[in-house]
């Protein structure tokens, strides 16, 4: 499987201690299969701090004998977990890897909702349905990042 990281730097070997804390699979690594995606967040991040956007590819080997949680659908399920995460809750640490669906701007939006009480869980999934699905995929140990992830190549997003 190939996958991408946009950014705004080349990134031969990735690693997990660079990134953000409190993300929707928690600390690790996110790439996307979708080059469009990896595109549209590489163009963002260039924009923010004026430097050029570049995506990153990388081959996923196998990773069968990893701690891996797939959510197949923005459900109860996905929903807490990202919930635990964004609040700081290390519930993440089970998995060397979480495969699911992005909490974008968009959909963020509406975590908040559910965050914040305005909306229940019933309403904040109803909402969120709504939204063009993107995937993501967090390696969220070095031990998996080492040994399944590889440097494909890199290339600049053209505006």
């Amino acid at each position: 499987m190939i996958v991408y990281h946009g950014t705004t730097i080349e990134i031969r070997k990735p690693d997990i201690k660079h990134s953000k804390l409190h993300l929707d699979f928690g600390v690790g690594f996110y790439t996307t299969s979708f080059p469009k995606q990896a595109e549209r967040w590489a163009s963002r991040k260039g924009m923010r701090l004026s430097k050029p956007a570049i995506v990153n590819v990388y081959e996923i080997g196998d990773y069968s004998r990893y701690r891996i949680k797939e959510f197949t659908d923005t459900d109860r399920e996905w929903l807490q977990f990202v919930v635990d995460c964004r609040n700081g809750k290390d519930v993440y640490k089970a998995f060397d890897a979480v495969i699911g669906n992005v909490a974008n701007d968009d959909v963020f939006k509406c975590v908040s909702m559910y965050m914040d009480g305005v909306w229940d869980e019933e309403r904040t999934l109803n909402e969120i349905r709504y939204f063009k699905k993107n995937d993501q995929i967090a390696f969220l140990t070095q031990e998996i990042i080492d040994n399944v992830v590889t440097f494909k190549e890199s290339y600049e997003v053209m505006s």
